[in-house]
């Protein structure tokens, strides 16, 4: 009777492999692009979607958002789509009828037809969040998957990236570790909720951010000798690998080595100011190439050998109005016409899509101030009260100004801090701001009727 119910063992093989091969036939290629809006001159979310489905050989998208165009615009395209809860509305999403009336508003409309595939419950929050999101967060990813499984949505997972500031090192990667308090307080139950929801652990591993000019060749996937790791004997021929391996070692040190690691943001700038040498359109070419390169290839990292890690590169578009230093506005694949910034190995054989042409580093010109690209919201807040309490007008930032959208602490300290610079004589000095201030040169940030 025991034997009657077993399988015999070509069959069992027989469906042993026929599951492997469905398993990587549905992750052959998850690649995907952020795509981010923070330009006047994008093309409509329906042009993009078709684009990206009939040029591209990019497979899902992550959005900063709920924008329901966008979401509309890739309904049917067979694209799947990571979408954003906004910072600020982490608190209420803990109370299970808030979060309800938010999956009904921005999710229910638009499955199964659009393809959803996760909810990224803010973006960055211990690296930037006040200390009231970080206590919300992982109370707030619960609540929203279970206000999704009331509403009947089941293959929707909830998540949440993260910047590589909750590592408290990387180097070497048999080392590394969550940074204490961070780690027992909100990593480890966020990972047993990503555990029993079968949900991926988000992070942004970006090898731009720790850019060492002595180690270029391996931050962007050029040949180099590599870095060795004496505790594994395992040695490491580009940062993007080390970086991975340093969050899978700190999972593991709470419990959760099973946890898929997706790479929500990762990419290079190719353009930057004179004081950003690094942006340049080889370094991007390179890194995006190589790290597309080297998902095609199946080549895992030396502590995770051959998995592919589903990778989002940053960005698809040059958006000309994130404030910033030039290099904030040059993390595109492609400009806002569809032409190609560098061939990142993207784009489908005969795709018919123009050769670009190499951007022109900009001359002198008129300066302006705005924030440095690792200030800290806490910080230009700071700013922002300091400027208006010294008597300049602050209207345009106030809802219902030109400059109140979009509504980000960062946006309205770059046009506070450029007002204080431009009043008070511009130099360098009247736009330190406690070192979260740069001096850009290379265009006017103004945008619409928001004039600088």
């Amino acid at each position: 009777m025991e034997m009657s119910n077993r399988q015999s063992p070509s069959k069992a093989l027989f469906l042993i492999l026929a599951i492997i091969s469905i398993q990587h036939i549905s992750t052959v290629q998850c690649i995907g692009v952020n795509y981010g809006t923070l330009g006047d001159n994008l093309p409509p979310p329906a042009q993009v979607a078709q684009f990206l489905k009939d040029k591209t050989i990019i497979d899902r998208v992550k959005i900063f958002d709920v924008n329901p165009d966008i979401i509309r615009a890739f309904a049917n395209t067979g694209i799947s789509l990571t979408v954003t809860v906004p910072n600020g509305e982490i608190p209420n999403l803990t109370e299970i009828r808030s979060a309800r009336r938010w999956v009904n508003q921005y999710i229910k409309p638009f499955v199964p037809q659009t393809r959803i595939n996760y909810i990224a419950v803010g973006n960055e929050i211990l690296h930037w969040g006040p200390q009231n999101l970080i206590d919300n967060l992982v109370p707030a990813m619960k609540t929203l998957y279970k206000a999704l499984h009331m509403n009947g949505i089941r293959d929707i997972k909830v998540s949440s990236p993260h910047s590589l500031g909750i590592l408290l090192s990387a180097n070497p990667p048999s080392r590394a570790s969550f940074r204490p308090g961070w780690d027992v307080g909100v990593l480890k139950p966020m990972l047993d909720f990503l555990n029993a929801t079968n949900g991926p652990f988000m992070v942004n591993p970006y090898p731009y951010f720790g850019f060492d000019p002595n180690e270029v060749d391996f931050d962007v996937f050029r040949p180099n000798k590599g870095i060795y790791d004496r505790f594994t004997r395992r040695t490491y021929t580009n940062k993007f690998d080390l970086l991975l391996d340093a969050v899978f070692v700190s999972m593991k040190r709470l419990g959760h080595g099973d946890v898929e690691i997706v790479a929500a943001e990762t990419g290079w700038p190719s353009l930057g100011e004179t004081f950003e040498p690094q942006c340049t359109v080889a370094n991007a070419a390179s890194y995006n190439g190589g790290l597309v390169r080297k998902f095609i290839s199946g080549r895992g990292t030396p502590l995770m050998p051959h998995k592919k890690f589903e990778t989002y590169i940053f960005g698809l578009f040059n958006e000309n109005q994130k404030p910033g230093s030039l290099a904030e506005r040059n993390w595109g694949l492609f400009r806002p016409d569809f032409t190609p910034v560098y061939d990142a190995g993207i784009l489908k054989p005969g795709a018919g899509v123009p050769v670009p042409a190499v951007p022109v580093t900009p001359g002198p010109g008129k300066k302006w101030c705005v924030p440095r690209a690792g200030a800290t919201d806490a910080a230009l807040q700071n700013n922002i009260n300091y400027v208006c309490s010294q008597g300049l007008d602050c209207r345009p930032i106030q809802q219902g100004g030109t400059c109140f959208n979009p509504n980000t602490v960062r946006s309205h300290a770059a046009y506070l801090m450029n007002l204080w610079f431009q009043t008070k004589g511009t130099t360098l000095q009247n736009c330190d701001f406690s070192g979260t201030g740069d001096i850009v040169t290379d265009r006017d940030p103004s945008y619409g009727a928001c004039k600088y």
